[in-house]
């Protein structure tokens, strides 16, 4: 029997004969390891430890201390949940139920559920558990595989598609309980330590809106009780910070069902916060050198299949018929600035030439992945194209990482940062691959960034730093971005005089440094928790007036600080209620206004963490807020340590 080489984590490679399972291989290492075995990854994949190897292969050995040991518990936990369910509504039709960061889920057809039927299944997941049942690999013919999914077309899709070359296909069991699966899963039911279900949705199969509408069963679990009970309160409190929520009660932003689905209607608030982000990006960009441009939300369709976008986006692309021509929302703003680069000449004295615009885009996403500000079909790109010489292209990326590190510092976010390497289908030579991604890696190195490096992971014209948010359930946001980009020059045939006379081709730059405004903006109100920072905050200075006699005293100072947005709260209530009032709607500075505030010509002010001062000098206080708004500090500071 031939043999094939499996190179393993350290480098080390280890013949073994073709047809070893993983778990082979891990005996092979040691009969510890072989025992420990829960999976394997192999080329970067998860696959269940009786997979073959028949070719020279990178491998991992999962145990119950490897990262995605996490994974395949949770694949497992889907399987709990599907024979719960099908425990109490045995006319309940499977799908498919993988694992997802958060956990896992499954969708299920043939039965209607809600979220108060949840708490029964979970009861009955929870006695599978206890019960710790082995769960076993089966291999079944296909024609038997058929005939068991006789009743149930999703399955039988799946054997006709992605199972279409395997005979037999793979089966788990668990107790009564049997699935169609390619796996991995863990032993037994009982390694599960906490279970919880979590919310229902809708879901099209395969995604496909034409397709019938299934129940999304959203649920969790982790090796303890311990572990998940973590995991629930984080989540608790993620969701009282949910910018849904926070959007409503501050009047940020909405979402209606008559305007159509995906398209925010932003409200005044909401508006003078993207107002604030706004000002403060194009200000970066012009001390940067970029120049601003503005291009329109749709284009004939021949500028989509020029830049290679329509072969790639038209499914996702809103299209119009207009004169018997195609026209196109536009998914993107980078082909409208390689337009405007081409209608010029240039010399190598001219570039780098920078352009940047608050470009709003449009993406066709499925309905059922539509949430929030965080996936919409409208959103605005505060979006940056550079034209460079390949020589500039380190500095220029170096000068666009400190841009982008400010701007995190500024909004004092967390973040990760992922280094995207050159994909196995690409365009460009391996010398200018090779060079762009040394220039990238000496970036972060030189800025001391810790950064993951994701092989393969680049776009097809060039590679790419991903900078993402984390949020409070630890879930990751795309965010900023540089990327190289050797496509669209080529296929605009965009070019420059260069010193020997010759025309030579510029290398192309992407970056975004909010990456879009809707999901920037979810970021930021979840992030403070709608207590923006006072130089973002919708409504700086809320005057109190303690009574109606007060309220014209409360004009002269609101005139006095006309520079600030600033409101009188004139209704005949009560000044608790008012404090309560501004506190809830998270007002970053109320001056409460009576007669003695009116004798003295002073202020008394109160901040939202209820920090109070009295007899504050107004010229003072204005000046302090200029101080702080013109600093952009994330955090009411004036009564800070009193």
């Amino acid at each position: 029997m031939s043999t094939v080489t499996v190179t393993l984590p350290d480098g080390t490679p280890l013949e073994v004969e073709r047809g070893s399972t993983v778990e082979d291989v891990a005996y092979e290492i040691g009969p510890g390891l072989g025992d420990d075995t829960v999976a394997g990854v192999v080329d970067g994949e998860l696959v269940d430890k009786h997979a073959p190897i028949e070719d020279d292969v990178e491998l991992e050995i999962v145990t119950d201390g490897s990262d995605e040991y996490l994974d395949v518990l949770r694949h497992s936990a889907a399987h709990v949940f599907a024979q719960a369910l099908q425990r109490c509504y045995p006319e309940a039709k499977l799908t498919i139920g993988p694992w997802t960061d958060d956990g896992f889920y499954y969708d299920i057809s043939g039965v209607d559920i809600d979220e108060d039927d949840l708490e029964a299944i979970e009861a009955e997941a929870a006695e599978i558990i206890d019960e710790d049942y082995d769960i076993e690999r089966e291999l079944v013919d296909r024609e038997d595989a058929f005939e068991r999914y006789e009743d149930n077309p999703f399955k039988q899709d799946i054997l006709e598609t992605e199972a279409a070359d395997e005979d037999p296909v793979s089966f788990y069991t668990q107790g009564e309980f049997e699935d169609l699966c390619q796996g991995p899963h863990v032993e037994s039911t009982g390694e599960i330590g906490g279970f919880a279900l979590l919310e229902i949705s809708a879901a099209f199969w395969r995604g496909e809106e034409d397709n019938e509408t299934l129940t999304r069963v959203y649920g969790t679990a982790f090796p303890t009780q311990d572990e998940l009970d973590e995991f629930l309160e984080r989540r608790r409190k993620a969701e009282e910070r949910d910018h849904r929520k926070i959007g409503q009660e501050m009047d940020l932003f909405s979402i209606d069902d008559t305007t159509g689905p995906g398209l925010p209607l932003y409200e005044p608030n909401g508006k003078k916060i993207l107002n604030e982000l706004s000002d403060y990006v194009a200000g970066l960009n012009r001390d940067a050198g970029y120049d601003e441009v503005e291009t329109p939300h749709v284009f004939r369709t021949e500028l989509w299949k020029k830049s290679g976008h329509y072969e790639n986006y038209v499914d996702d692309m809103f299209l119009l018929d207009v004169n018997d021509e195609e026209y196109g929302l536009k998914p993107m703003n980078c082909p409208g600035h390689a337009t405007i680069f081409e209608q010029n000449s240039w010399s190598y004295r001219d570039l780098p030439v920078r352009y940047f615009e608050d470009g709003k885009v449009y993406r066709k996403e499925q309905r059922g992945e539509l949430s929030g500000l965080s996936r919409t079909w409208a959103f605005t790109i505060d979006d940056g194209h550079l034209f460079v010489r390949p020589d500039q292209i380190e500095s220029e990326v170096l000068a666009t990482v400190d841009i982008i590190l400010d701007t995190l510092d500024t909004f004092n976010l967390d973040y990760t940062v992922q280094f995207a390497t050159r994909p196995e289908k690409s365009v460009g030579g391996d010398e200018i691959w090779e060079k762009a991604e040394a220039q990238l890696e000496a970036v972060l190195e030189e800025q001391d960034i810790d950064y993951v490096v994701e092989e393969g992971d680049g776009a097809f014209y060039g590679p790419k730093i991903d900078f993402a948010f984390e949020d409070a359930l630890g879930r990751h946001w795309d965010g900023p971005t540089v990327q190289l980009d050797f496509n669209m020059p080529e296929r605009f045939d965009l070019t420059y005089t260069g010193e020997d006379n010759e025309d030579h081709r510029p290398v192309m730059i992407h970056r975004a440094l909010y990456g879009s405004y809707e999901r920037f903006f979810m970021v930021l109100t979840e992030h403070y928790n709608g207590k923006f920072p006072p130089w973002l905050a919708p409504e700086q200075i809320r005057l109190l007036p303690v009574s109606d006699d007060n309220i014209e005293y409360c004009e002269e100072i609101a005139a006095a600080l006309d520079d600030f947005r600033v409101t009188i709260e004139d209704r005949s209530w009560t000044v608790g209620r008012k404090i309560q009032q501004a506190h809830d709607d998270r007002v970053p500075y109320m001056c409460v206004i009576g007669d003695n505030e009116e004798e003295s010509g002073t202020i008394s002010v109160r901040d939202r963490r209820e920090r109070e001062e009295a007899d504050v000098d107004l010229d003072a206080f204005r000046d302090h807020l200029e101080t702080e708004i013109e600093q952009q500090r994330t955090a009411v500071t004036f009564l800070a340590g009193r």
